[in-house]
């Protein structure tokens, strides 16, 4: 017997329907855990709310909103109790207002949206101002334009994030860092501004081609040489996993734990199987735990910070 739907889970499937009457396609994103959509040019994270007495309340966590806010053409569908009332804004202004939102330490924060539709903000009277943005479907609709690069995937921007992602831990755990992809972009800035390395140190046991092309590593100084510490490969295609191979050119270092950031333990338990001889050095990790290993990495600085240990 299936579940009753919610409210929210009701006024979703209403937006959906909407937005096919505009003869626009809608898929969900699979890749992304949260109810995110491509609609028509546009990649849509829609959340819901039922009628309140003055305020809309809307539980969102931070990792997520950095994830929609990384895709190409994003934006957040904020459902007000119905489908006459929704905020579609774009989600880099919701991403750079974040700071001004409540959260708990857990990265939660609580977006409230008035009876007039404008997003609160700390601070007396202080809003985003939405008016513009209120049942604005051409906003999802208009034909997107690519102002700088080509156009990114899915996998390809959410492959972005996560290198970004590895890069700042290891950026905050002390380490220096390295990644090959210069021109990708985490969060506006290009992932080569982020790395403490512009350049793979070369290493006596391993072959530099392969290794200048592994996603992430992160080292550690050793008098004027590098040893590396980690290495790390995402892998969202179901396609080959050619990462793995780059990554066995370290596998004279025994103390290098290779990491492979998926989203298919299946597929790397298959991959797996062709180098069972080195099956014990590589580890899989989920892409949903490097986003909560991140945005705990992130907390726990801001709390040394605050209390000044």
């Amino acid at each position: 017997m299936k579940r009753p739907l919610s409210n929210s889970e009701k006024l979703a499937i209403g937006f959906l329907e909407k937005a096919k009457e505009f003869q626009t396609s809608v898929e969900l994103l699979k890749v992304l855990k949260s109810r995110t959509y491509k609609i028509g040019e546009a990649n849509v994270l829609v959340r819901a709310a039922s009628d309140g007495n003055a305020r809309y309340f809307f539980g969102i966590n931070y990792v997520t909103v950095e994830e929609i806010a990384n895709l190409d053409n994003p934006f957040v569908a904020f459902i007000c109790g119905s489908i006459n009332k929704v905020v579609i804004i774009p989600a880099k202004i919701l991403f750079h207002h974040l700071p001004e939102i409540s959260h708990d330490r857990n990265g939660e924060y609580k977006i409230n949206i008035d009876n007039d539709l404008n997003i609160v903000l700390a601070g007396r009277k202080n809003r985003i101002e939405c008016t513009s943005f209120i049942n604005n479907w051409d906003l999802l609709l208009r034909p997107l334009a690519i102002i700088e690069g080509s156009k990114n995937t899915v996998e390809e921007s959410l492959h972005s994030v996560l290198q970004g992602r590895l890069i700042e831990i290891g950026n905050i755990r002390g380490f220096q860092t390295y990644c090959p992809d210069k021109s990708k972009k985490f969060n506006d800035k290009k992932l080569d501004e982020l790395t403490t390395l512009k350049s793979c140190p070369q290493l006596q046991f391993s072959d530099y081609n392969l290794l200048r092309q592994i996603d992430v590593i992160w080292f550690k100084p050793k008098g004027t040489n590098f040893i590396p510490e980690y290495a790390f490969e995402v892998e969202l295609s179901t396609g080959v996993w050619s990462g793995v191979g780059r990554m066995a050119t370290l596998m004279d270092y025994k103390n290098v734990p290779l990491y492979v950031i998926a989203n298919d333990s299946k597929k790397f338990k298959q991959v797996m199987s062709s180098f069972s001889e080195y099956h014990d050095r590589y580890k899989f990790v989920s892409n949903e735990l490097i986003g909560d290993l991140y945005s705990a990495e992130i907390n726990l600085k801001e709390l040394r910070i605050d209390i000044g240990l």
